[in-house]
């Protein structure tokens, strides 16, 4: 399970193929090893909720939520501080190449420190470590090379496991967090 092909895809619309950034390679999983992991990713994701590893309004990479959701809250929290006479500005960032650059001992050093189980984070170190892929294309040879760095897109995990990885960069306002606590307390509600 720690071995996979990549097939090698033409990127569309680019308009010289001389260069690596002109193809994308898509890796074939085994699918019992997809099974495994889906079951894993609906354990790390009802950990960290309970662990308040994630914020509470991630909706991405996590069973049941998804856009809408995402765009609920968003609105919900807009229209929440704009009553309240709060100017109100969003930061959208992507992350390019996310799934290409987790680093194994980081993220495992990250799950420890939020107190993942240590059974959880070593099957986690044990899926992202040791693995190799075989480059498909004509003419190269059959030869798995290894993976040092990253998750497999296209793994159920590998979303949860970049939100995870990445979770410290979500800024935070005082401001807000200070309104948006008195607004929810149960003080005020009384």
């Amino acid at each position: 399970m720690r071995k996979a092909n990549g097939i090698v895809m033409d990127n569309p619309d680019k308009p010289d193929y001389h260069t690596p950034a002109s193809f994308r390679i898509i890796v074939l999983l085994e699918t019992v090893s997809k099974i495994l992991e889906r079951l894993s990713a609906l354990r790390l994701a009802a950990a960290a909720r309970y662990l308040g590893l994630l914020h509470p309004n991630q909706c991405g990479s996590l069973a049941g939520l998804g856009c809408f959701d995402a765009v609920a809250t968003l609105t919900h929290e807009v229209r929440l501080l704009q009553g309240a006479s709060f100017k109100v500005s969003t930061l959208f960032l992507d992350v390019k190449g996310g799934f290409d650059n987790v680093c194994v001992n980081k993220l495992a050093s990250i799950l420890a420190k939020g107190v993942v189980s240590a059974y959880l984070v070593a099957w986690i170190k044990s899926f992202l470590s040791g693995r190799q892929c075989c480059v498909i294309f004509q003419g190269a040879p059959k030869v798995f090379c290894p993976v040092a760095v990253g998750t497999p897109q296209g793994s159920p995990i590998s979303p949860l496991l970049v939100v995870l990885y990445i979770a410290s960069l979500r800024p935070t306002s005082p401001q807000v967090w200070r309104f948006h606590r008195s607004m929810t307390s149960p003080s005020r509600s009384a």
